[in-house]
């Protein structure tokens, strides 16, 4: 058996394809995808230049499709582009928890336990079970507002997140 240039294109798409078991941003996945189309483009024999030229039209209109509308598919429901931290979390209603080991005061943001500071008094200690709305963050620590009964019958749109 010779080897034969299509090969070395499906191993660096078989290559690239179980790389984006390490990442999850479908982007690997879709080089991958287009490395594998130009392996097909180089069985009909044509030179080293159009192969590249292939390779990167394939990725062009491979990489944004993969990224942009396949990768949301994969995303958890609820949760935003970007990360904690970035203001996609502006608005939404918590509750205090307390930490088993300090007693720490915080709210839980995607997972993560955030120390609290109420904006108007600056109070860093609530009782678990406060109704909180969270504003913005300073460093690690969660800049909330008391949330009272009254705004949350008033703001039915935003979503109680009790984590």
């Amino acid at each position: 058996m010779d080897w034969n240039p299509a090969y070395s294109w499906l191993v660096l798409a078989l290559l690239l394809s179980l790389a984006e078991l390490t990442s999850g941003a479908m982007l690997l996945l879709a080089l991958g995808v287009a490395a594998a189309f130009t392996a097909a483009v180089t069985a009909l024999g044509l030179t080293l230049t159009w192969q590249l030229i292939s390779m990167g039209i394939f990725s062009g209109v491979l990489v944004p499709l993969g990224v942009m509308v396949i990768r949301p598919h994969f995303s958890p429901k609820g949760v935003h582009y970007g990360t904690t931290g970035t203001g996609v979390e502006k608005g939404n209603h918590y509750t205090t928890l307390k930490r088993d080991f300090d007693n720490a005061t915080g709210i839980k943001v995607n997972g993560d336990f955030y120390r609290l500071k109420v904006l108007e008094s600056g109070d860093t200690d609530l009782p678990q079970g406060t109704p909180v709305l969270f504003k913005r963050f300073d460093g690690t620590t969660a800049l909330v507002s008391l949330a009272s009964a009254d705004t949350d019958r008033q703001d039915d749109t935003s979503q109680r997140k009790e984590l």
